[in-house]
Formats: structure tokens, C-alpha cells, sequence
């Protein structure tokens, strides 16, 4: 018996229209849009509709969303399950 394929966001290191990690996360560093960088919870100014990031591969994108991954543990296996988790890494640190 074959194996499926791997689902794509595995593949592409992303769960496409997700978007809890622009969420969810404080993050400290300037964002083109939020100068001061954005409180957790808060949805990024730079997330589009579709939760996609529009600075995705752009050289003016935070190195710290460069760094944040998709992972598995971390994310779950559904969008409020990255949320969930997420929230609760950020309110522990």
C-alpha cells in the first residue's frame, strides 16, 4: 500500500490561511504598518484576507517571522489549535 502525499503546508513549512503565528505572538520588532511591533493577539497589519502574509519572501519582513515555522507540535492539526497553543506559549514567557 502506498502512502499518501505529505499535505502541502508541511511541505511548504506553512498551514496556507492559518495566520495564528501573525496573531497570536507579541512581536517586539518594527513591522512595516505597526512601527512599534505588535501586542499578542493582535492581528498583523500585514495579514491579508486570506491570512496569508504579504511580506512573505519580501526582504523587508521581520527576521523573527522568518524564523517562526510551521511545526507540528505547535500548530496542531487546525487553525485554533495553533491559536490555542500559541496563546498559551506567549502568556507562559
Amino acid at each position: 500500500m502506498t502512502q499518501p502525499p505529505a499535505p502541502s503546508h508541511e511541505a511548504a513549512g506553512c498551514r496556507p490561511g492559518c495566520g495564528a503565528c501573525c496573531i497570536a505572538p507579541s512581536i517586539s520588532s518594527p513591522i512595516p504598518g505597526m512601527p512599534g511591533g505588535k501586542p499578542a493577539g493582535i492581528r498583523c497589519v500585514q495579514l491579508n484576507d486570506a491570512n496569508l502574509c504579504r511580506l512573505f519572501g519580501e526582504p523587508h519582513r521581520p527576521a523573527v517571522c522568518e524564523r517562526f515555522t510551521y511545526d507540528p507540535a505547535l500548530c496542531g492539526i487546525h487553525r485554533d489549535q495553533a491559536l490555542e497553543r500559541i496563546t498559551a506559549l506567549e502568556l507562559d514567557t
